[in-house]
């Protein structure tokens, strides 16, 4: 039989023999990769409905503006500009208030004419098209409103009948962040200093977008803006002509490209991609906690398995490549079983704006993210478990067949302090003791936990106090909620799994310590209690570093990268972050009480 064929059937019958701590290994690492694939595609899968948008309405490659009628000669002049094959307009832009029943809005009001254009020509998805004393409302900012064909609205004091609901993808979609012309657009809520001065003069907070008819535009304000849409021989110059014909002494600025509108269209998207990616990090280092320690008491667990492979022949070598080949069988089936869950469900948490038309589709796999997902599972795999595979491999044959303990280390001063204490803090601090290294795995575990729990509440009162923060609208809220939510479930599952892997590795490890103590007089209720407390100790510790520094560096790291407002944020409480650090202790108690109760009755006269 050749080298390769006996690693793996050796590997793959040791699988099979412990389907349960495989199962569990293979949801660790695939928590991590499923949440890596989500962020990576989740953008991709975005930006379809765009797409689907730019298709059915024509949408331009650049639109290009002006703020003054005297400019409007050099607007004229870019029809003409070398790569243009097309355009539509210049057609008037006007800022006015708009009022539907109680509610109050910043608009900017284009005239167009009644006949189609081939290009930006936007579709209507209710009612039809601009007519003499008609409005169309861009159908995000009607949803909003809650605006509908045959209601009344205002602009500026006259009155206008609602005619028609359309998307278009000259711009984004409302609450947008941009403005068809300057001066400039504002999202969000109105800055302090702004609101005790007043708004500057032609700043908008929040503008929607409607269409009248030319005539009906300029009787708002004579001196109107000017818009017009390009189409391009090769849209993906669109940026490049967009930056070649800005700064043009004809005035046409500013000008922006599709690919720019897309960036807008598709913000939902990257702010949920950023908040998935470093959840999945933080997941992939949970992962590697856990499966170190899960590794680690499994290889103790085949001991003799080490031994008798040792025995018949085998190489250090060999037994590594036959320990380590198991857990890279697993990864490679985590890394699948996560892109397949991860690109399945990216579209359930992309919300298609109203201002868009279809919805978000199943995204295509690109090699760049299979390859970054397999080596991120792979990563995971081999780093948590190289050192106890190598370690097992160098082990003697001899103590590996006898499966003798590992004697513990003597450590004077903590002997003579853990003497004084009831017997269960006794046997506790002396397990603790035996496994450092368990001990640090353990808080890091609890400390990336409680972090991903401390940045979720401030990100989820954030929502809630601010609904309009970063110009998201309730459905975009709720679709960022939906992702806090994944983040939260998977955080916790792989969080309460490390839990019990830690206490049960404990367990399998100290089996014949523990049975030593009973027989020495120790009761199995002391003992349970023992080997549950070695687990709550380093749960409080970890909790504590959870919230600071760790939670507090976190969501600045997050606040650093989305270019968030962290000072609008509202931070936990006292009693709130007291509140948290206890709960993970109750949990973490709970979770461990149940191996630790299992390990602590085992017949002593067996294990000895």
């Amino acid at each position: 039989m050749g080298r390769i064929l006996l690693v793996g059937r050796l590997a793959v019958r040791d699988l099979r023999r412990r389907r349960t701590e495989a199962a569990l290994l293979l949801l660790a690492i695939m928590a991590a990769t499923t949440t890596l694939t989500l962020g990576l595609v989740l953008r991709d899968a975005a930006g379809d409905p765009y797409q689907s948008t730019r298709e059915a309405t024509s949408g331009p490659d650049v639109v290009a503006s002006v703020g003054q009628s005297s400019k409007l000669s050099g607007l004229e002049k870019l029809a003409g500009a070398p790569g243009v094959i097309d355009h539509s307009g210049p057609y008037p832009v006007v800022s006015a208030k708009l009022q539907a029943s109680d509610r109050t809005s910043d608009v900017q009001a284009v005239g167009r004419d009644a006949a189609p254009t081939s290009v930006d020509q936007p579709e209507p998805t209710q009612g039809g098209w601009v007519g003499d004393g008609g409005v169309v409302v861009e159908a995000a900012f009607a949803n909003a409103l809650d605006v509908r064909v045959g209601d009344q609205v205002t602009l500026d004091g006259r009155s206008f009948k609602v005619v028609g609901v359309a998307v278009t993808a000259a711009m984004p979609p409302y609450p947008g962040t941009s403005c068809i012309v300057p001066p400039g657009c504002m999202s969000g809520p109105v800055p302090g200093d702004l609101a005790d001065a007043g708004m500057p003069r032609g700043l908008l907070q929040n503008p929607g977008l409607v269409w009248l008819t030319q005539a009906d535009a300029r009787s708002l304000d004579p001196d109107p803006s000017y818009v017009m849409n390009l189409k391009l021989a090769d849209p993906n110059e669109a940026q490049a002509f967009a930056d070649a014909n800005e700064g043009d002494p004809s005035g046409a600025t500013p000008m922006r490209s599709w690919e720019n509108i897309l960036e807008d269209a598709t913000e939902l998207a990257r702010d949920s991609q950023i908040l998935l990616l470093i959840g999945a990090w933080l997941l992939g280092l949970l992962a590697v906690a856990g499966l170190s320690v899960l590794v680690g008491g499994r290889i103790a667990d085949q001991t003799r398995r080490v031994g008798l492979l040792k025995a018949v022949g085998g190489t250090p070598g060999l037994v590594a490549a036959v320990l380590l080949a198991e857990y890279v069988l697993v990864a490679i089936v985590a890394a699948a079983a996560g892109l397949a869950v991860g690109s399945l469900t990216a579209p359930l948490l992309t919300e298609s704006s109203a201002g868009l038309v279809g919805s978000a589709g199943l995204p295509s796999m690109t090699m760049s993210t299979v390859g970054l997902v397999t080596a991120v599972a792979l990563g995971v795999g081999m780093v948590a478990t190289v050192v106890p595979a190598v370690r097992a491999a160098r082990s003697s044959t001899v103590n590996a067949l006898a499966d003798s303990p590992r004697p513990p280390r003597r450590i004077g001063r903590l002997i003579a302090i853990s003497a004084r204490l009831p017997v269960p803090l006794l046997l506790a601090l002396r397990v603790a003791a035996r496994r450092p290294r368990r001990v640090v795995l353990s808080v890091v575990s609890i400390a990336i936990t409680v972090s991903g729990i401390f940045v979720l509440l401030v990100l989820n009162a954030f929502l809630s106090t601010q609904p309009l923060t970063g110009g998201y609208g309730d459905a975009q809220v709720e679709v960022l909620r939906r992702v806090l939510l994944v983040w939260t479930v998977i955080l916790l599952c792989l969080a309460a799994v490390n839990a019990i892997a830690i206490t049960w590795a404990t367990v399998l490890d100290n089996r014949h310590s523990s049975a030593l103590a009973r027989a020495l007089g120790a009761t199995p209720r002391d003992v349970s209690a023992a080997l549950a407390a070695a687990q709550v100790a380093p749960a409080l510790v970890g909790a504590v570093l959870g919230v600071f520094p760790g939670g507090f560096a976190l969501y600045g790291a997050i606040n650093a990268i989305t270019g968030g407002d962290g000072d609008r944020a509202t931070l936990p409480s006292l009693w709130q972050l007291l509140a948290l650090v206890l709960a993970t202790v109750l949990v973490v108690a709970a979770l461990t009480s149940v191996p630790a109760r299992l390990g602590g009755r085992r017949p002593v006269a067996e294990t000895l």
